[in-house]
């Protein structure tokens, strides 16, 4: 167990540290903050309206949409495509240490990401008047923010387990993502009243949009946490298929 988690924090390290060697990962950041101030000071800044983090934490779910898959789509993409792989697998490394580091690894990249927003209620705090700035309902938004982006990296894990490009990689984490808002909207609208509760309960925008407004709910809890446990689990189970291929 201890040399299980020494190997997994080894890869998070390593991983970790290659995302900001390529120009995507300070691209992506880079990205994030300028379209988030750009929210930021045009809605969230409104004299005279209450104090709130409401719009920025949409607008950041929103954002992550293509910001997970770029972030998660080189994890094992490029190591499948230069042979690296292979290399990795010689060593005693389990296949799940292996995905749990790297998705640990762009976890830790995704909090430098969201770390530089935290100036935005610090800013909104200072200019509001009574009743000023809940700082609950901030905390349940970034818990509900870094629980999406983790589903959406572990969904785009799952997909850079499956091709040596990261094109596809990108592509395949998208489109599945998509279906996720696409299955619990429209398809739900038109789906016999049984099958329409079920696909409801994947939508992510209804469930984000809860924590955004300081809800924390045990059931989103719970959906997020399996959701993201589900994709990790059949990444390894992809990690372990290729390596008998």
């Amino acid at each position: 167990m201890k040399l299980m988690l020494a190997t997994t924090l080894a890869i998070a390290r390593r991983e970790f540290v290659s995302l900001f060697r390529v120009p995507v990962g300070w691209i992506v950041i880079a990205l994030f903050l300028l379209l988030t101030a750009i929210e930021f000071v045009s809605r969230t800044i409104q004299p005279g309206q209450p104090a709130t983090m409401r719009d920025f934490f949409t607008t950041a779910a929103v954002l992550m949409v293509p910001l997970a898959p770029a972030i998660s789509m080189r994890l094992f993409a490029e190591e499948i495509r230069t042979g690296t792989l292979d290399t990795l697998r010689t060593a005693p490394v389990a296949d799940g240490a292996a995905v749990l580091g790297k998705f640990l690894a762009a976890l830790g990249y995704l909090a430098c990401l969201l770390l530089p927003s935290l100036i935005y209620p610090i800013i909104l705090s200072t200019i509001a008047t009574e009743p000023g700035l809940d700082w609950g309902a901030v905390a349940a938004g970034y818990l509900g923010l870094a629980l999406v982006a983790s589903l959406y990296l572990a969904i785009g894990t799952l997909a850079s387990t499956c091709t040596g490009s990261q094109t596809l990689a990108f592509l395949g984490t998208l489109v599945a993502i998509v279906m996720l808002s696409i299955l619990s909207t429209t398809v739900a609208a038109q789906a016999p009243s049984w099958l329409a509760d079920a696909l409801v309960q994947l939508s992510v925008s209804s469930r984000m949009g809860d924590f955004a407004r300081g809800l924390l709910a045990t059931q989103h809890l719970f959906f997020f946490v399996s959701a993201t446990a589900l994709a990790l689990t059949l990444a390894t189970a992809s990690l372990y298929a290729r390596r008998w291929r």
